[in-house]
Order: C-alpha cells, then sequence, then structure tokens
C-alpha cells in the first residue's frame, strides 16, 4: 500500500529553552525538524527564546511573539509547530497574534501516525489518541476548530472534519476502545497459543529510526518495509525465526520511542505495547551514528520503566557500524551488548552468537538421559532447547543429552522428575 501525498507545507519551529528543558533542548529541536519533515512539511526557520520559564499564555514573550508573527510574514509560511504541548487557550491567542495554523508536538507524532497506520487496530489507536487529545481541548477553541480541515496536525483515518460535540467524540471513543478490546482479546489469545507451544518470543525495540526492522528482515529474511525516516513502523509484526541450532523463536518489530513520547500514544497502544509486555528477550537497538545516543539509551531505558518491562532480559545491539570511522573506537555505554551493521553479511552471524550467548545466560542448564526407543525426541528437541552436546551411552542403552533450556520447559521437568 503506498503512502498518501499530502501538500507541502512552510513550517517555522518555535522552541523555548529554559532551566528545566536545556540539556536536550537541541537534540528535541533537531528531531523537531525531523518531525516535521517526515510529516512532508518544509522547514523554513526556526525561532528560539531563552527563558527562566515558558509564558503561561503564549509560551513565547510579548516581543517574541511579534518576532514570529514578523518572521511567518516575510517567510510566507503556512504553519508554526511549537516544541511544547499546547492548551486550547495557548494555541488560540497564539493564533490570534501570528493568523496562521498553530499545532505542537504532539499533534505533529499523532498526525505522523495517522500517516503511517496501515492496520484497522493501528488506525483505531491512532484515532482514539487524536480523539483524546482533541477532547479536553474544545472549550475556548470557537472558531479555530474551523481548521481542522487539512494540513499537517489535522490528518487521521478519516480526515473528516471532527464534531464539536463532546457526547459524540466521547460515544465515538466508547466505540474505538470496544474495538480495540476485542482485537486486544484476539492478540492475547495468539499470544497465549505461542506461550503454550514453549516457542522462545523476542522483542525489538528502541529509539525510532535506530533499524529495527531491518534487523527483523537480516535475520528473518523478510522485506518489511524499512527505511531512513522516524516512526516507518507503526503496526506491530511478528515472524517466525529459527536459530542455526534449531531453535525456533518468534520475532517482533514494534513502534520506535521517541523523547517525551506524547501520553496519549503511551494509553491508545497499550494493546500494541503488550506484545512487546510478554517477549522473553528484548533487542535494544540502538543507532551508533547519533550525536544524542545516550540520550536516546535513557529516553528507552526510562519508558520501559514506564511500560512495567523493565523485568524483562535485555540483549542491546549496537547497530550502524559500517557509518562508524573505526569501530575499534567504539566504546558501548550498556551491557551485555554487541556491534553490527545490519546491512552486512557478517552482522547476522555476531547478532546470532550474541543472542545464543544471552540465552544461554537466560535459560538453565539441564540434563536428560533418552531411552534407545525415544530417539526420535533428539529431533524434536532442538526445535525447544539449546542443545550443547549428546551422546550414546552403550552400557546403558540410552543417549545423554546437555544443554539450555526455559524455566518452565517440559524438558527440564523431566530431568528434575
Amino acid at each position: 500500500m503506498s503512502e498518501r501525498r499530502y501538500d507541502v507545507e512552510k513550517v517555522i519551529l518555535v522552541g523555548v529553552e529554559t532551566q528545566e528543558n536545556f540539556k536536550t533542548f537541541d537534540e528535541s529541536m533537531t528531531e523537531l525538524g525531523n518531525l516535521a519533515e517526515t510529516a512532508q512539511g518544509e522547514v523554513i526557520g526556526e525561532l528560539i527564546q531563552k527563558r527562566q520559564v515558558i509564558d503561561r499564555r503564549t509560551i513565547l514573550g510579548k516581543g517574541k511573539l511579534q518576532e514570529l508573527a514578523s518572521l511567518i510574514q516575510s517567510k510566507e509560511a503556512d504553519t508554526v509547530i511549537f516544541n511544547h504541548e499546547l492548551t486550547a487557550r495557548q494555541a488560540r491567542l497564539i493564533e490570534e497574534e501570528v493568523q496562521v495554523k498553530v499545532i505542537d508536538r504532539v499533534q505533529l507524532i499523532l498526525d505522523i501516525f495517522a500517516m503511517r497506520a496501515k492496520s484497522k487496530e493501528g488506525q483505531l489507536q491512532v484515532e482514539l489518541a487524536q480523539l483524546n487529545y482533541l477532547l479536553p481541548r474544545l472549550v475556548g477553541q470557537g472558531t479555530a476548530l474551523s481548521r481542522l480541515g487539512g494540513g499537517i496536525g489535522t490528518r487521521g483515518p478519516g480526515e473528516t472534519k471532527l464534531e464539536t460535540d463532546r457526547r459524540h467524540i466521547r460515544h465515538k471513543v466508547t466505540i474505538i476502545k470496544r474495538e480495540l478490546k476485542e482485537t486486544s482479546e484476539h492478540r492475547e489469545r495468539s499470544r497465549q497459543k505461542r506461550k503454550d507451544s514453549s516457542v522462545f518470543q523476542i522483542g525489538l525495540i528502541g529509539y525510532t529510526n535506530a533499524g529495527k526492522s531491518t534487523i527483523l528482515n537480516l535475520l528473518t529474511n523478510t522485506k518489511t518495509y524499512a527505511e531512513d525516516q522516524l516512526f516507518a513502523t507503526l503496526d506491530p509484526l511478528t515472524k517466525k525465526w529459527q536459530l542455526p541450532d534449531g531453535l525456533e523463536t518468534t520475532l517482533t518489530d514494534t513502534v520506535g520511542f521517541i523523547q517525551d513520547l506524547p501520553t496519549q500514544l503511551i494509553e491508545a497502544f497499550q494493546s500494541t505495547l503488550e506484545e512487546s509486555r510478554s517477549v522473553d528477550l528484548l533487542l535494544h537497538v540502538v543507532d551508533v551514528t547519533s550525536e544524542n545516543r545516550n540520550q536516546q539509551e535513557k529516553t528507552v531505558l526510562e519508558l520501559l520503566d514506564t511500560l512495567e518491562m523493565n523485568h524483562i532480559p535485555v540483549l542491546t545491539v549496537y547497530n550502524k557500524a559500517d557509518q562508524l570511522l573505526d569501530t575499534s573506537q567504539f566504546v558501548p555505554t550498556i551491557y551485555p551488548n554487541c556491534l553490527i551493521s545490519a546491512f552486512e553479511d557478517s552482522g547476522k552471524n555476531i547478532l546470532t552468537e550474541a543472542i545464543l550467548k544471552r540465552l544461554k545466560e537466560i535459560f538453565v542448564p539441564f540434563e536428560i538421559h533418552l531411552e534407545a526407543n525415544e530417539a526420535y525426541l533428539l529431533n524434536q528437541m532442538p526445535k525447544e532447547v539449546l542443545i550443547e552436546s549428546y551422546e550414546y551411552l552403550e552400557e546403558e542403552n540410552s543417549y545423554q543429552v546437555k544443554g539450555y533450556c526455559q524455566k518452565h520447559s517440559k524438558w527440564l521437568q523431566r530431568a528434575i522428575d
């Protein structure tokens, strides 16, 4: 399905650096520019103000707001995007001053999600997030709602003008939640099936554009959509992957994380995030070329805490090694880890070896004996466990098998019995 094209809007970015955000401000503004371009906007200007705290009425001070109005006029801009979440009143006051469409970072991210969502569930989740964002902003918006007619910050599954009636929106939210609950229950049944079949589940997580989809393609030889852009993957995708020794696993690709991920999105995407919450191992993919690598790592780890996923074992995969001038100079910050390029043949071998090593740390060692008439089980076992060695004991007329397996494995239970 090809992505729809929209008219390019001329965009001006606005940010206020304060005592609270100065450490991450530059990266956040760079990210805002990337987000605007992902939403098919053309960034033609940027206005930054340093203040102790943001102005409660209009984010910017009065003089800076007038400067913004002049910049818009001289550049003939269509849209202003603030790197702060705006209340309905703030957005209205700023719009009255600058006379063009004003949106915030949250609306921008929601807009990109609306563009990216391909599955019915993904579209419902985005619409739910958009409605939850809009609902508290209805009071006092007045004619500003007319700007929901088109362009960046206004796209959605149906691209229809949203009703101003609160009751209508609440009713719509209820219907969407009911549909998502049904989808979530179906997803839960699928997850339970995989659990019951003892298939080891691996989830890919990481900052947006770190290369998760490319790694999924590398390991499973599939052709998932993988582009150098923010939020290239929105709908979760699970693929089967068999390790060289025979162990059968599933790999799940998920939406990328980002600084200040809107709470509306976290809430709306709970059913999708459940897919990652139930995995046995997380591959935390990190872009080694990012100038803000440490901050991105921190963002992902903090979100894992928020999503109550910090108990899941992690292997950090430092990706894009082909873009480093000297890999010997690379210093990792999270352990255990491996350094790869998902575009090089060696990447698959390095990553596979690192995963096998991590599995042996997660699994428990076992040793069992199979009677001679159970030899056929030697073909079945490698799909469910990691076999280190097996030998035929002539005196006992049995096979001795040593290896590693999951704690709830039937093979471990048999070894104990």
